[in-house]
């Protein structure tokens, strides 16, 4: 007796959206289910090895390079695969959600490289979901414009040679699509993001003398990247496209991977286009891995802990080094500052910060770096053009001079400042004002001058959580304690009321944003992400 054909795909719990079908096409959703069905149990088994590392980390408070992997980094003689011509110069690269204006922003913005973001810039509403893998398909198809409703400014895309080019990125492992049932099974939003994305562009990507980029967020070990590694292969034998089509830079923004930079350049490395040092979800992973460490491993605020603190600076140059002796593009950090148009000295004092953080990355040896703005691009710009001038990237520059050891990389108490009162009055307010955006749908979200994403509200309640749980008092004489903690929430709320109006404040998230914040940064059992809660309660 035959075995039962395999069930098709099946759509739950959604709005029908204008133009779906044109994304959710039955070959498409096929491809996706076969994802799911070949992979979705190896991704199962690498998250329960997550929560065994973690246990191992809290029984040791230490983290080591991997022994068993020690042949994979003493043989010089691997290199990643050569760079595509429209990967070769990476020099800026600005970051962003896939809604229709931001693409058409992004595409244009002067930047070499558009971050496509349906991971931490994006709230996984299904219409987000969809929505955005549109924009892209009528992007690369130059269908695409878009007129603001309300200043009635039309956008449109300029001559396709001065466009950025897309490096798109999915959602992590951990989270899944409650939206899209396989074998009665909700599909991981990893499968689904990569594989519509795959599924439509690869080809056209091809003819248009690119191709399928990536990057992939929230990797834990080479043992993840090299599940990515067979997706490609399948993935491309799949639709009938050459090995070695796509390729993937890595974010670096955990701090297990950082002991394993170059097995994870290793297990791509047909694939393999770089590494990137992302601040706000490594420090949130320090913290989480850390959390039961003690008083060593306490952060102080996060603005306090800047690219140039000895253990991040170790982090920083490790990852210049491993990626230039591997052939392979370092790609530094985000610079969040959004420009206010009221008031140029607030820009100045920024601009000056930016330019200055940027030197630095050019100056360490980093062949791009990232912007969330497109003012910010020209400035950018500048620092890099400055180190590299006509070359594309400066992978030649091998930084053999850089040795980290293996503590080098948590030694949190390296830094000497310490948690402020200030700053857990802003890790609430940002907290706050971040989920609530995210529960009506946004990912990106402009707070006090700076682009805010889930991992800023990632590391906000985190911090929250370890200063309570460390017990740390603060420079006015107060205690972390979980009734300051919900005193300054109270307060920020009625603070907003004012700010706001009540008939703003009624109609938004912001008692739903509060408590959601208060249970992930209070409650004994640390969420391992907040995306996870907070998903349950994202309607759309």
């Amino acid at each position: 007796m035959s075995a039962p054909a395999p069930s098709s795909p099946v759509v739950v719990d959604a709005e029908p959206l204008s133009r779906q079908e044109e994304v959710l096409t039955e070959e498409a959703l096929a491809f996706v289910a076969e994802l799911h069905r070949r992979f979705t149990p190896r991704r199962a088994g690498l998250l329960a090895r997550r929560a065994e590392r973690r246990a191992e980390i809290a029984r040791t408070s230490t983290l080591d390079f991997l022994p068993e992997t020690a042949a994979i980094r003493a043989d010089d003689s691997w290199k990643v695969a050569p760079s595509p011509a429209a990967l070769n110069d990476r020099r800026v690269e600005i970051t962003g959600p896939t809604d229709r204006k931001m693409t058409i922003n992004a595409l244009n913005s002067g930047a070499k490289i558009w971050l496509a973001d349906f991971e931490d810039a994006s709230a996984p509403t299904w219409e987000n979901v969809v929505t955005g893998q549109l924009n892209l398909i009528d992007a690369y198809s130059r269908r695409i414009d878009f007129t603001d409703p309300g200043s009635g400014k039309s956008y449109a895309l300029k001559a396709e040679d001065e466009l950025a080019t897309v490096v798109m990125r999915p959602r992590g492992w951990h989270l899944n699509e409650r939206h899209l049932l396989v074998d009665g099974e909700q599909v991981p939003g990893a499968f689904v993001d990569f594989g519509l994305y795959f599924f439509h562009n690869a080809r056209r990507l091809l003819d248009l003398g690119k191709g399928p980029y990536f990057y992939l967020p929230k990797t834990e070990s080479h043992l993840e990247a090299r599940l990515w590694n067979d997706v490609f292969v399948f993935a491309q034998d799949y639709v009938g496209i050459p090995q070695g089509t796509v390729r993937a830079t890595v974010l670096i923004e955990t701090i297990t991977a950082a002991y394993e930079m170059e097995e994870i350049l290793y297990e791509l490395r047909d694939h393999a286009s770089g590494l990137n040092a992302g601040r706000w979800d490594y420090l949130f992973s320090i913290v989480k891995n850390f959390r039961d460490g003690g008083p060593r491993f306490v952060l102080p605020d996060r603005n306090a802990v800047t690219m140039t603190a000895p253990f991040m600076r170790a982090y920083t140059e490790l990852l210049v080094r491993t990626c230039h002796k591997r052939g392979a593009h370092a790609i530094g950090g985000m610079a969040a500052f959004i420009p206010s148009r009221r008031d140029e000295e607030v820009n100045k004092v920024a601009f000056e910060k930016v330019k200055a953080d940027k030197d630095r990355e050019a100056g360490d040896g980093f062949d791009g770096s990232w912007v969330a703005h497109p003012d910010l691009v020209p400035i950018a710009m500048a620092s890099f053009d400055a180190v590299l001038g006509e070359k594309p990237n400066q992978k030649d520059r091998l930084r053999e001079d850089v040795d980290v050891k293996a503590a080098d990389l948590i030694a949190v108490d390296s830094l000497h400042a310490k948690p402020t009162y200030p700053g857990l009055v802003n890790a609430v307010q940002v907290g706050i004002r971040y989920i609530e955006a995210w529960l009506r749908g946004l990912g990106a979200v402009a707070i006090f001058n700076l682009m805010e994403d889930a991992a800023t509200a990632e590391i906000s309640r985190s911090q929250i959580w370890q200063w309570i749980n460390a017990g740390v008092e603060f420079e006015n004489g107060e205690k972390a304690t979980p009734e300051l903690a919900r005193r300054i929430a109270a307060e920020e709320l009625a603070d907003i009321r004012a700010e706001i109006g009540a008939d703003a404040f009624a109609t938004g998230h912001w008692q739903q944003a509060h408590d959601l914040l208060l249970e992930v940064a209070l409650d004994d059992d640390y969420a391992d992400f907040l995306t996870l809660p907070a998903y349950e309660q994202l309607r759309g």
